[in-house]
């Protein structure tokens, strides 16, 4: 069995209580609730409360998302990272998400990695005193500031960060980004999700197509998975799908339980 979570974004109709029920319902053993469906985060409800809510279902908040482009620095910025840092400390989540921007800015060689580097240092101390994780998420698409891992991974190691910053795998953005070495070690959550739509490029895909991991996915979400868990990651997977057809889906709990046993099964066989 993997370690089944539930990332927001999958069920973003649902208000944060129902969202809580699902998950425990499904399994999981934590959850990611987001501050960008349109609403507060915890729909408004006090961080405090809001961690009480889930541990009471025995469900861990592993992480809150996000912050985004978090290396376009400023006084914005910063503030939203320590407001979300705080909502972290008061509801108990174990780590924050941080995004790069995708606009086609900061992308030259050279000036990518020391904008990295630099945003790195500024975050650093705000999180002294806070037993918890800023997490930086590699974006594949082609217009990203950050697509590489290993950027990542060095800019970590740069900035003495290694208590501090952990990566996302999103193996949906890895593919797209090119593949390449996972990471494990630096990697605190896997986001999955699949493309099976057969008429489109891996490349050419938005956020708009990411389903639910079924057998006709195009990312090698399976071997993604078999190589973290060969690899001794024993942290957990959470389905962060995107598409319409999942988000509002009137048998979505189904549809995820039949993807989580999809995956589960496809381990056990082997």
């Amino acid at each position: 069995m993997i370690k089944r979570a539930l990332n927001q974004k999958t069920a973003p109709h649902l208000s944060y209580e129902a969202f809580l029920d699902l998950a425990k319902t499904l399994g999981c053993v934590g959850v990611e609730p987001r501050n960008d469906l349109g609403r507060g985060l915890f729909d408004g409800i006090s961080p405090r409360e809001a961690g009480a809510m889930a541990r009471e279902r025995g469900l861990r908040l592993l992480g809150l998302s996000e912050v985004y482009p978090f290396n376009d620095w400023s006084a914005e910025r910063a503030h939203a990272i320590e407001a979300l840092i705080d909502a972290a400390a008061e509801s108990g989540a174990e780590t924050f998400s941080l995004i790069p921007r995708v606009d086609g800015k900061y992308t030259e060689d050279g000036a990518r990695q020391k904008v990295l580097c630099r945003v790195m240092r500024e975050i650093l101390p705000m999180l002294d005193g806070h037993n918890l994780l800023a997490l930086i998420e590699p974006i594949g698409f082609a217009s990203s500031s950050l697509k590489e891992k290993v950027e990542l991974v060095e800019a970590i190691e740069a900035v003495g960060g290694l208590t501090k910053f952990k990566l996302v795998h999103d193996t949906f953005q890895h593919v797209i980004a090119g593949g390449g070495r996972i990471y494990p070690e630096y990697t605190a959550t896997v986001h999955i999700s699949g493309i099976s739509d057969p008429q489109r490029k891996l490349d050419e895909t938005l956020d708009a197509h990411r389903i639910l991991v079924d057998r006709g996915d195009r990312c090698g979400t399976l071997d993604q998975i078999s190589a973290f868990l060969e690899a001794g990651y024993q942290g957990p997977f959470s389905f962060e799908c995107t598409s319409p057809r999942v988000q509002e889906s009137a048998t979505l709990e189904d549809d995820i339980r039949r993807s989580f046993e999809f995956i589960e099964a496809s381990f056990a066989s082997t």
